[in-house]
């Protein structure tokens, strides 16, 4: 099979998840169904059978009873009584009380008074199952002088067999939502690989135009005319901005090395190369109590966290406005770092999408830029980031929080 043809065969899978789910949960419905109502006709008979078999079980006793000539009362008692090994029995007097059991388990620690009360309430159940059974006794004349009262209640098997068709009901149903996990994984672990794959590739495209930009960054710095050195110092900062983005292209779906660095000096390298590159109406302040504060991160993909928060803050803004960024020690020890802006802020009823991929205020973009921060920080750095502060009109402020 082609890679073309499985393509196609797993992209028709995703395409029509929402039929195969509905597909996964009919199935599951009618095969509930039909066992339920298969095994309800299989309980209606066994109780029916069970009725009739205790019904000749009362009337045997009966027989046994009033039976003068005890030439077959050996093999009725054999036959008939004895075999009744499922059906739980109670015989009373006519006072109601117990006289003998059958089919009953009880603990042997009991003591008499204990076993009167288990019996009793075993009693108690049968007479909510099923009617008495009466069971009269003749005098010579065949007139009745009295009579006991056959209780019982249905086998086990017969409870076990009204339940099993739940029990079954609620496996399919755990097998289902399971299949129905499972195939939700495959497809998120495929469109994990195809975007780690594109990324990977991207980076490999990229790495030939570097490399031609660094040649004839050479050439230019090597020609007098070409001298101007802060010129040549940002044509630097473009090829390193482009190498470090090559790298974290190359580096996705890999485990990110994290080192202790200098949080100010990492987010002033990050705003000395985007501000001269962002509008020229923006002011960035930056504050760092102490200055020497240092926290385990991962230099490239932070410096993609400060930069995404500071460009969606210019978007806020309307390229007008102020950025300030304060650097902390946090009691606990840990780096919080809140990054302030003066746009228009985030309304309530949108706090809670800030995060998620697609949310965006822009015209154009893919709204992927806060889903990606909050990725790096809470998955790779296992830090915090959440929205301290916002108020329409007045801007909001986006904290960070990084682990020592």
């Amino acid at each position: 099979m082609s890679n073309n043809t499985v393509f196609n065969t797993k992209s028709d899978l995703y395409t029509n998840k929402s039929k195969y789910k509905w597909l996964i949960i009919i199935t599951a419905i009618l095969i509930g169904t039909a066992s339920i109502y298969y095994t309800d006709i299989l309980v209606s008979q066994l109780k029916e059978r069970e009725e009739r078999q205790i019904t000749l079980y009362a009337k045997t006793l009966e027989y046994t009873a009033n039976q003068q000539d005890n030439q077959n009362l050996g093999f009725i008692f054999e036959e008939i009584i004895v075999p009744n090994y499922s059906i739980p029995v109670i015989l009373t007097d006519d006072s109601g009380q117990p006289i003998e059991y059958k089919n009953l388990e009880f603990d042997e620690n009991l003591n008499t008074e204990e076993f009167e009360k288990k019996l009793g309430e075993e009693l108690s159940i049968m007479k909510d199952e099923h009617e008495p059974i009466k069971i009269n006794f003749r005098d010579e004349n065949n007139e009745v002088f009295g009579y006991n009262l056959v209780y019982y209640k249905n086998s086990k098997l017969l409870y076990q067999l009204r339940y099993y068709p739940y029990i079954q009901l609620s496996v399919i149903s755990i097998f289902g939502i399971l299949t129905f996990l499972v195939f939700n994984y495959s497809k998120t672990a495929e469109q994990n690989r195809i975007w780690v794959g594109l990324a990977k590739e991207t980076a490999h495209q990229l790495g030939t135009p570097i490399s031609s930009l660094m040649a004839w960054n050479e050439y230019f710095k090597s020609e007098k005319k070409f001298q101007d050195k802060n010129l040549m110092m940002e044509f630097e900062k473009d090829i390193e901005r482009l190498e470090m983005i090559t790298s974290r292209f190359s580096n996705i779906g890999s485990t990110p090395i994290l080192n202790y660095e200098d949080i100010h000096a990492a987010v002033r390298h990050t705003i000395t190369y985007i501000q001269h590159r962002l509008s020229t109406k923006v002011t960035f302040n930056i504050t760092a109590l102490p200055n020497d504060i240092r926290a385990k991160i991962n230099k490239p993909l932070f410096d993609w966290v400060i930069e995404n928060l500071c460009k969606n803050a210019v978007d806020a803004m309307g390229g007008v406005g102020t950025i300030d960024i304060t650097i902390k020690k946090a009691p606990d020890g840990n780096v919080t770092i809140d990054v302030k802006d003066s746009g228009k802020g985030i309304p309530k009823s949108k706090l809670r999408e800030v995060f998620n991929p697609g949310y965006t205020t822009k015209s154009r973009g893919w709204g992927l830029g806060l889903t990606l921060v909050k990725r790096i920080i809470e998955n790779y750095h296992k830090g915090k980031i959440f929205i301290k502060h916002t108020e329409p009109g007045h801007g909001t402020t986006f904290r960070i929080i990084l682990l020592v």
